[in-house]
């Protein structure tokens, strides 16, 4: 807000900044570049006042309590920090919010977000659009009153943006998803836990991401990696997710009809779907009533001539397994049960493909689906194409050891924030 240099012209300035600071309710720790937004009066006036006001590069903190706030929140200066006292001691309630959506937009850069809660705002909790190097961490994004088709579609929702990192998040009840990344680049998901969300963790038509060290339970779908037509950023690729735990995804599924995750059967634990060069290790699956892995083409009708559909040069190692696959649901129970039986296999791939030539000798090299997990692992190529050519000869492919391999692994996500 203000600039000075010395001592002398800190003391001119400093009454008049006084002055100020008692109307807007803040303060400034002078020498630390920090706002201190007061709890006392009107609260969402002081914060957002707080938002507009910061000189860029300054730390905008948050007192511990629960505030009541009615109308959104933006945020459009350059290298802001917003900290919070903790996740569960700076609750930010959208519950009586009648003007906006979103409870905070972020529209510039270097923003980090840090230690506090978003709770119950009718549309997305922290959306960043449009951003360069933008953190959010140690965050809590929820709707109190369980999962709803009326609750807000994304709790954590970075687009079209780079260098995005989600750390130590927690997330529940998105009607959608809860931690989403979408039309992005270079991007780390970690250490974070989604919970009773229609999708937990989605990334989406994004390029280079790690998504690895979070528990995914209680979803309609764990981790969904997804690639959609006619969006600005297409071709979803080179995605890792490892080191994941996805289990008891069980929620039935709440997503407003009409909606691509209203799709998702009830128990999945990681889908991939229409992506290419994506690498699947070191996860532990269990208790996902549908599926543990989906390996899909995209289900609907398109008219982009430049979407690939198609699943290709996926990976998947190394992973454990528990119980799954014994209560199918929707596309599930009614286009893989019949074919596969009861459970379903641990890994399903649909066996879309690009061709008759891929349909009955599978895809060239860099787009073959390569699987190599431990003895006793279940998997079913449910060659859908090859079946369309020849419905009346052929049935699923469960013999694992034809997809065995190895690829060359992909290289780890940096993030420009986190560079040394």
């Amino acid at each position: 807000m203000f600039s000075y240099k010395g001592e002398a012209m800190h003391h001119f300035l400093k009454p008049f900044i006084a002055f100020c600071l008692t109307v807007t309710s803040t303060t400034i720790v002078f020498g630390q570049s920090a706002i201190d937004v007061s709890a006392e009066g009107n609260f969402t006036e002081n914060l957002q006042e707080a938002l507009i006001l910061a000189e860029p590069d300054s730390v905008i903190q948050l007192p511990a309590g629960r505030f009541e706030l009615a109308t959104a929140l933006s945020l459009d200066v350059d290298g802001i920090t917003l900290r919070g006292a903790g996740m569960n001691e700076t609750v930010l309630s959208f519950k009586g919010q009648v003007a906006g959506s979103e409870g905070l937009l972020v529209t510039s850069d270097r923003v980090r977000l840090e230690a506090f809660a978003i709770e119950d705002t009718p549309g997305d909790g922290i959306k960043a659009k449009g951003v360069d190097q933008i953190s959010m961490v140690n965050v809590r994004v929820e709707w109190t009153n369980g999962p709803v088709a009326t609750n807000g579609a994304y709790g954590l929702y970075p687009v079209e943006s780079t260098n995005v990192l989600i750390d130590g998040a927690l997330v529940k009840g998105a009607s959608d998803a809860g931690i989403y990344v979408g039309q992005s680049q270079h991007i780390i998901v970690r250490n974070s836990r989604a919970e009773y969300n229609v999708a937990g963790i989605e990334i989406e038509n994004c390029y280079f991401a790690d998504v690895h060290d979070n528990v995914a339970t209680h979803n309609t779908g764990g981790i969904l990696i997804f690639d959609l037509p006619n969006l600005p950023q297409m071709g979803g690729h080179t995605v890792r997710v490892f080191d994941n735990q996805s289990f008891a995804n069980d929620t039935v599924n709440f997503a407003p009809e009409g909606n691509i995750v209203a799709t998702v059967p009830r128990g999945t634990g990681l889908l991939v779907m229409a992506n290419n060069n994506i690498e699947v290790f070191g996860n532990e699956f269990s208790e996902n009533a549908s599926a543990n892995v989906l390996l899909a083409a995209y289900p609907r009708e398109y008219n982009d001539p430049s979407y690939n559909p198609l699943p290709r040069g996926v990976y998947v190692h190394d992973n454990t397994y528990g119980r799954a696959g014994f209560d199918p649901d929707m596309q599930v129970a009614e286009l893989i049960a019949p074919l596969t039986g009861v459970p379903i296999p641990d890994i399903v791939w649909d066996g879309a493909v690009d061709g008759i030539w891929s349909a009955f000798f599978g895809p060239d090299e860099e787009d073959r689906i390569v699987i190599r997990e431990a003895e006793g692992v279940t998997f079913a190529d449910l060659q859908f194409v090859k079946g369309m050519i020849l419905p009346w000869d052929v049935s699923p492919n469960f013999n694992i050891s034809e997809y065995a391999g190895t690829r060359a692994p992909i290289m780890p996500v940096k993030l420009a924030q986190e560079a040394e």
